[in-house]
């Protein structure tokens, strides 16, 4: 087991004027050493000069001293403003915690008429009214919304396919709206859909309570098509003219889309970019399969390993890359997510990346049924029998007693990463997140077997993807710090 150094390591020594503040290191390939702090600066410095650096024995005439200093890895003389710079840094990183939960997710109704194979949520048919949210449980819900002191709240609306309950949204944003009227919060909606159902009645409501429209693109025709079967096999032909639909009558910003990545979809990256692009969308979230639901039912989620999924993610990068090379801009949503914790001092909000994590802290989802659920994930899991994060109910359970539920708070305190095996040690934890669902999920404990850990795996190969590719092209750099600000 590894030790502590004693006190006197991280004092000034003979050697040098300079004492060591806390760090963690990695090695890369080609003698060099990624060096991250406490608020996620990162330096790359040659083999010798680490050694050099960690043995108090780097001149203070060498660039990689200034650097290291400018960037809080050491203290000297010269700076000892340092201390309160790091802490003003690491304020700001976890300011979001004091705002508690933003995204408040409502289960409108299982029902949905399109039957994915990798669909994350136990759907129901359409016919199957039972599976809806009633006009008390979306009541209750939203006295909870309030409650949370975020002053900016958003509510999402998820199904199965929402729209086929819109009675209950158009319910549920009158009365978040009348609430609003005392709380005077920033309040958003969304609500995410397959657009198959979308028409003109419909757009008005949204047009009038300005509410944003998410729906799925998983790529060309034949592509989404066969991700997204439903009767008539016209899901993609539905999807594009919802888009339209959509921008011509809010706005071409108040669409987005999100594309899975389906075995199918390997070895396809440039023509779902392409779609993309075509549609004229600012950038694309390149998306892998999560163990839940149908995805685990129909063996979508085994269906291809964590390093082709990899591929996949990097070859679709470079493309990405070249392509504003050529001046079409356009981004990568998961690398700009994880840049903006490299490069900035700002949280990107991401559940999937917050330490602590994101679960009942950043979003929250209230099912159809009432049951309160610490993550959308939280809820699928739930549909599979497995009801360990299931906070509480609307109809029962006051917002204290759901939100210090033990369903929370053990996962919580058992999977911060700082103080997580192996994670604590990790050169990238300032960057990744806790994802104590996912970990469930696979292996049945909050934290994790973190060498056997998909999620490890894929978060830390692409960090060091994205420093490698920034240190290695200026140009790179450049695209990537505006990705990160933007």
């Amino acid at each position: 087991m590894s030790k502590f150094q004693p006190v006197t390591f991280y004092a000034k020594k003979s050697q040098g004027s300079y004492r060591l503040l806390p760090f963690r290191f990695k090695r890369l390939p080609g003698d060099r050493v990624i060096l991250t702090n406490i608020v996620g600066e990162y330096h790359v410095v040659s083999e010798p000069a680490f050694d050099a650096f960690q043995s108090h024995e780097l001149g203070e005439e060498k660039l990689e001293y200034k650097d290291l200093r400018s960037k809080h890895f050491l203290l000297d003389d010269t700076n000892e403003i340092a201390i309160d710079l790091l802490a003003l840094k690491l304020r700001t990183k976890l300011s979001r915690l004091s705002d508690f939960t933003a995204l408040h997710i409502f289960v409108t109704t299982l029902r949905c008429e399109h039957s994915c194979p990798y669909c994350q949520v136990s759907r129901q048919s359409e016919d199957k009214g039972r599976f809806d949210m009633t006009p008390e449980i979306a009541d209750k819900a939203v006295d909870l919304v309030f409650q949370s002191p975020s002053p900016t709240l958003k509510i999402e609306f998820q199904g199965g396919e929402p729209l086929l309950n819109m009675e209950i949204i158009r319910h549920i944003v009158s009365r978040a709206e009348s609430l609003n009227r005392e709380y005077r919060r920033h309040l958003d909606f969304v609500i995410a859909t397959n657009l198959a159902l979308v028409n003109d009645e419909i757009l008005q409501f949204c047009e009038e309570h300005g509410i944003h429209i998410s729906t799925s693109l998983d790529g060309p025709s034949d592509l989404h098509n066969k991700n997204r079967p439903r009767p008539g096999g016209d899901s993609y032909q539905r999807a594009i003219k919802g888009i339209q639909l959509v921008r011509d009558r809010l706005g071409k910003d108040q669409v987005s889309a999100l594309m899975t990545t389906t075995s199918a979809s390997l070895g396809r990256v440039k023509d779902i970019i392409d779609e993309y692009v075509a549609l004229e969308f600012d950038g694309i979230f390149l998306r892998s399969l999560s163990p839940y639901g149908f995805a685990i039912k129909t063996k979508s989620f085994a269906a291809y390993s964590t390093e082709k999924w990899l591929d996949f993610y990097k070859e679709g990068l470079e493309y990405i890359i070249e392509l504003n090379r050529l001046g079409i801009q356009f981004q990568e949503y998961l690398a700009s997510t994880i840049l903006k914790k490299v490069l900035t001092s700002q949280e990107s909000g991401f559940v999937d990346l917050m330490s602590q994590a994101g679960i009942g802290i950043a979003a929250v989802v209230y099912n159809y049924d009432g049951s309160v659920y610490a993550s959308d994930e939280s809820r699928m899991l739930a549909e599979m029998g497995d009801h360990s994060f299931r906070l509480g109910n609307v109809l029962s359970d006051s917002y204290r007693e759901i939100f210090t539920s033990n369903a929370l708070l053990e996962p919580l305190e058992e999977s911060f990463a700082s103080s997580s095996p192996m994670c604590t040690d990790c050169a990238f934890e300032s960057y990744c997140g806790a994802d104590p669902v996912y970990h469930h999920a696979i292996h049945k404990d909050f934290v994790g077997r973190k060498p056997e850990s998909a999620f490890c795996k894929r978060n830390m190969t692409i960090i060091e993807y994205l420093i490698e590719r920034m240190e290695g092209d200026p140009y790179v750099m450049r695209l990537f710090r505006g990705w990160a600000n933007n």
